[in-house]
C-alpha cells in the first residue's frame, strides 16, 4: 500500500488528481456557499416565504447528492460543469439550513436597536444580521464542505474525468487493491486536513472573537 502510494506520487498521477479534485471542490463549494447563504437569509427574514422554502429545502437536502448527476448530464452533457453542479447541489441546502438557523438566532433586540439608529436594507444585513449570525454560518460551512466533498467523490466515480475518483475507478478496473486503499487514505487525510486545520481554525477564531469560546 505504501509503495503504491509512493509510485503514484512519483509518477505525478496522485498530485495531479488532487489538484483537479480540489479545484472542483473550491469552485462548487464556493458557489453553494453564495447561493445557500442567500436562500437561508431569504427564508429567515421573509416571513411569508419561510413556509414555502423550508419544506422544499429540507426535502431536497434529504435527496442523495448523486441523484443530481443524471440531471446534470442531461443539462450540461459530459462536461466539467456537470460535476460542479453536483458538488454545488450536494451542499447548497445544508448551507441554506445553517444560515437560516443562524439568522433566526440573532436576538431581535439587536435588529430593533439597529433600526432605531437608522440601519436599513443592506446596512442592516451587513452590520448587524450577518455579523450576528456569522458563528452559526461558519459552523454550517464545515457541514456543507463535508457534503460537497462526498458529492465530488461520488460524481468523479460515476463520471470519469480526472481527479481522485478516476484513480479509484482505475484501481477497481485494474483489480489493484493497493491503489484503491491508498487513494482512500489520501481522501481521508485531505478531509481531516481541511476540517481540522482550515475550517476548524476559522470556526474557533470566529467563536472566540464573538465570545462563544475562551
Amino acid at each position: 500500500m505504501g509503495s503504491e502510494l509512493l509510485r503514484a506520487l512519483r509518477s505525478g498521477r496522485l498530485g495531479w488528481a488532487i489538484v483537479i479534485s480540489l479545484r472542483r471542490l473550491v469552485l462548487g463549494f464556493g458557489l453553494s456557499v453564495v447561493i445557500g447563504t442567500l436562500i437561508g437569509l431569504a427564508s429567515a427574514r421573509v416571513a411569508w416565504l419561510r413556509p414555502l422554502l423550508r419544506p422544499l429545502i429540507l426535502g431536497l437536502q434529504a435527496l442523495p447528492s448523486i441523484c443530481w448527476l443524471p440531471l446534470a448530464l442531461l443539462w450540461f452533457g459530459l462536461s466539467e460543469t456537470a460535476i460542479l453542479f453536483v458538488v454545488a447541489m450536494g451542499s447548497v441546502f445544508a448551507m441554506a439550513i445553517a444560515t437560516e438557523g443562524a439568522v433566526l438566532s440573532v436576538p431581535p433586540l439587536y435588529v430593533r436597536a439597529a433600526r432605531t439608529m437608522g440601519a436599513r436594507g443592506f446596512s442592516l444585513y451587513a452590520r448587524v444580521i450577518l455579523p450576528g449570525a456569522l458563528p452559526g454560518i461558519v459552523t454550517g460551512l464545515r457541514l456543507g464542505w463535508t457534503f460537497a466533498w462526498r458529492s465530488l467523490m461520488a460524481a468523479e466515480l460515476l463520471y470519469v474525468a480526472g481527479g481522485l475518483g478516476q484513480l479509484l475507478t482505475m484501481g477497481r478496473e485494474l483489480g489493484d487493491m493497493a491503489l484503491v486503499v491508498a487513494v482512500m487514505l489520501v481522501i481521508i487525510a485531505l478531509g481531516l486536513l481541511f476540517d481540522r486545520f482550515l475550517l476548524g481554525q476559522i470556526e474557533r477564531r470566529v467563536r472566540t472573537r464573538w465570545g462563544q469560546e475562551t
